[in-house]
């Protein structure tokens, strides 16, 4: 069973592909029909996004000027859901990190230590990989002599490279770095772990002054706060002046999905950068360290542990990642397609949740429907959307033969989609302004008539949509189907950055 759910995605992808283009050679004018259909169907959905996507950002940034601290300091007891003071709440920060450069980890640590919220209630552990070298080492010991002593405890873990049953990766390090720090920190000075929040990001996450209060706010306040994660918006936005043009692009597509799931948070679960109860942790023996894509599947393990009573908290509030920007556009480009690749390599959720639902007789049949539609649609689209909706119109004219060239809806078919296509550019131009309202602080090289740059750009979305996120996806599915030494392990994306500022003084911060 959990063999057949691997291949499932990947099985759909290709049988799409295939039935299109048998449809287009034997029915050509079903085969039309249903392409126009189906993008149809795809501008009415846009549109829909479009709602949430707008939603969303104005609840952000509306969080964005509030001080949450002073919210969390206001609290009574009777606005809590719990009865924890904020001033008990200690947060777990844990930072893996493989071959990161110092001005990378370094900005990290000075957007912690500017947070509006008291660093001594601050647990960080920076997690180095033994096959990172000295380097990554030497890293470590410069950041830790620049900024351990303004935090609660500072620990450097170090993971140990061929432990059984693991496979390289981020999964396997946090665990590392959480099963330590429990060891060595939590559990020696006797703290609660139903008062620890624990927040895993990259080491390139950048975090914005009032995360921590946001996320204390809605962890005293949220209904059940112990069984549910905390999802805050990834801004790809660290690096953005130093991306490439297609670059750029790719990236706003992560941030604009995780925007529009705000607002739908019955379908919400969790990537990349993230916040979680401590004990929920512990309970679950942390992250599988066997699988690829832990920051996704963390959510299944805590769903199915707890019966379906867990749910992701949206926070409405940003965190700021690294863009792709290698040094050369080659090597971007492949790195964008690697990274892609990766994300869509989460189709390994949809067999350790399908099968977890069947060792699972007290979640409900609806929510194991549910989400188990959910998931497979969205990989499915993910693989095939793009080429249906700007290739699919193609097909029934190039394979139809004369019969079916000589008609009506030949003749209008190409008309049609392009029709859509233009439609659709409205939301292009909406996405276009929303990513500029999004852009840092410009730099001192940056001119106005640069933003006409940044709204052009957005023709490209056709080709990058197609080479940069179908293509890896259905590469990953197809390596799934595959198996053995197809599979796809842990690809950290190298990180480049200049170098930044000194840091300012601590009582200056304040």
């Amino acid at each position: 069973m959990y063999r057949f759910f691997e291949i499932l995605p990947g099985l759909l992808t290709w049988g799409t592909f295939l039935l299109l283009a048998l449809l287009s050679f034997t029915q050509p004018i079903l085969a039309a029909l249903l392409v126009l259909l189906y993008s149809t169907y795809w501008v009415l959905r846009v549109l829909y996004f479009h709602f949430h996507l707008q939603s969303s950002f104005r609840q952000m940034r509306r969080n964005m000027s509030i001080n949450w601290l002073d919210r969390v300091k206001s609290l009574t007891a009777n606005q809590q859901s719990q009865s924890i003071a904020w001033e008990e709440i200690y947060h777990l920060i844990l930072l893996p990190m493989y071959k990161e450069p110092h001005s990378v980890v370094r900005e990290t640590f000075i957007t912690i230590l500017q947070a509006n919220y008291p660093t001594d209630k601050f647990i960080v552990v920076l997690g180095l990989e033994s096959r990172g070298g000295e380097e990554s080492q030497d890293t470590a010991k410069r950041i830790e002599e620049e900024f351990s002593r303004y935090f609660h405890r500072f620990l450097i873990t170090t993971h140990p490279e061929g432990l059984p049953n693991e496979i390289p990766g981020k999964g396997s390090n946090e665990t590392w770095m959480a099963r330590q720090a429990k060891s060595e920190i939590i559990d020696p000075l006797k703290i609660p772990h139903e008062k620890v929040l624990a927040s895993v990001f990259d080491v390139d996450t950048q975090i914005y002054p009032d995360y921590f209060g946001r996320l204390a706010y809605l962890f005293l306040t949220a209904k059940n706060p112990q069984r549910a994660s905390y999802q805050p918006i990834p801004l790809f936005m660290n690096n953005v002046y130093d991306a490439p043009v297609f670059s750029r692009v790719i990236s706003f597509f992560p941030t604009a999905w995780q925007l529009m799931q705000q607002s739908r948070e019955e379908q919400l679960t969790t990537f990349t950068s993230q916040s979680m109860p401590f004990k929920a942790l512990v309970d679950v023996d942390f992250w599988d360290t066997h699988l690829v894509s832990e920051d996704s599947l963390i959510f299944w393990k805590f769903y199915l542990h707890y019966d379906g009573n867990w749910r992701t908290e949206p926070m409405y509030y940003p965190v700021s990642l690294d863009a792709n920007a290698a040094p050369t556009l080659s090597e971007t480009a492949k790195n964008i397609y690697k990274q892609q690749r990766r994300w869509a390599w989460g189709i390994e959720n949809i067999p350790y949740m399908i099968t977890g639902f069947l060792k699972r007789p007290k979640i409900s049949f609806r929510q194991k429907i549910f989400w188990s539609y959910v998931f497979i649609e969205g990989f499915y689209s993910w693989s095939t959307t793009p080429f249906v909706m700007f290739l699919g119109g193609w097909l029934p004219i190039l394979l139809g033969g004369d019969v079916f060239n000589t008609t009506l809806l030949s003749y209008n078919l190409p008309r049609i989609s392009g029709f859509l296509m233009n439609f659709l550019t409205l939301g292009l131009v909406a996405s276009a302004v929303l990513s500029i309202t999004l852009l840092p602080p410009r730099p001192t090289w940056f001119r106005r008539w640069h933003y006409l740059i940044y709204i052009i750009q957005w023709a490209l979305i056709p080709f990058v949509i197609i080479a940069f996120s179908a293509i890896p996806a259905i590469d990953a599915q197809t390596r799934m189907i595959l198996g053995g030494r197809f599979r796809l392990g842990f690809w950290p994306t190298p990180k480049t950055r200049r170098p930044a500022p000194p840091l300012i003084n601590k009582e200056r911060v304040f």
